[in-house]
């Protein structure tokens, strides 16, 4: 029996800081045919009001350390401003969205990270993502909109990467649907030469993915962009899509598609 499809779409944070480029992103999102979920991050927009409560942000590796005051602000901003933004946007389309965190539904469950080498404070790595929860939203006809916070089941929020929530959503809406992950953000996908903008590389598998990986040419945020993307399909996601949001129409064909 075939199953239905599900698109799970991920907006980076300069889309979300540009009103134009996020009106235009929704405006096709919202165009996309069949059942669908959107998650979002705003890890600048977070930064920069945190700057502006004297509150300071502290990075490693390109990831945040989320200490308790960080945290409040992320649940403000992710939770609060960005998400609650983006589902009235929608409803000014006809998009009947409904902002979730992972803890709404018990939707996300996540372990908080264990300390090793650093300490990121309350990170979490996502453990289990109740679908059939999820699937009664879609069921009634709701758009999830899932910002990048989850939960650990004993009262405590979690900061988490917002491409691993998406790749984990997936993962877990496999079981019941043929899922497909586009994660949009401001190039047009994969790009072999950083400096080229139209150096697209059109599809990667697992073995062009080493061979990039061995010639440097992914690396820094790519890099575990990419290790989510191959977890997602070995594990059942059915494809994923990687560039600008005009990937979502069907007469461009300039992004990056990856397949085991």
């Amino acid at each position: 029996m075939l199953k239905e499809k599900l698109s799970i779409v991920k907006i980076g944070g300069n889309i979300i800081e540009d009103d134009t480029a996020l009106d235009d992103f929704l405006k096709l999102f919202s165009n996309l045919d069949g059942k669908k979920i959107l998650v979002h991050g705003g890890g600048k927009r977070a930064t920069a009001i945190a700057s502006k409560l004297g509150i300071e942000s502290h990075m490693v590796n390109g990831r945040r350390i989320t200490d308790a005051e960080t945290l409040e602000v992320i649940t403000m901003v992710y939770g609060g401003l960005v998400n609650k933004n983006i589902v009235a946007k929608l409803q000014a389309l006809h998009i009947d969205a409904i902002g979730l965190t992972g803890a709404d539904a018990n939707s996300i469950l996540s372990d908080k990270r264990p300390v090793k080498d650093i300490d990121f404070g309350f990170v979490g790595d996502v453990k289990e993502v109740a679908n059939k929860s999820i699937n009664k939203l879609l069921d009634a006809n709701f758009i999830p909109v899932f910002c990048a916070i989850t939960h650990d089941g004993k009262g405590q929020l979690l900061n988490t990467n917002a491409d691993t929530v998406t790749s984990q959503l997936a993962i877990g809406m496999s079981e019941i649907y043929e899922t497909s992950i586009y994660y949009c953000f401001e190039l047009h996908g994969v790009l072999k030469d950083i400096k080229n903008k139209n150096s697209v590389v059109k599809h990667i598998n697992s073995k062009l993915y080493k061979e990039l990986l061995d010639e440097g040419i992914i690396a820094d945020g790519m890099l575990p962009k990419l290790e989510n993307c191959f977890d997602a399909l070995k594990n059942g996601v059915k494809t994923i899509n990687m560039g600008n949001i005009s990937m979502l129409t069907q007469e461009n064909d300039n992004f990056t598609r990856i397949t085991l």
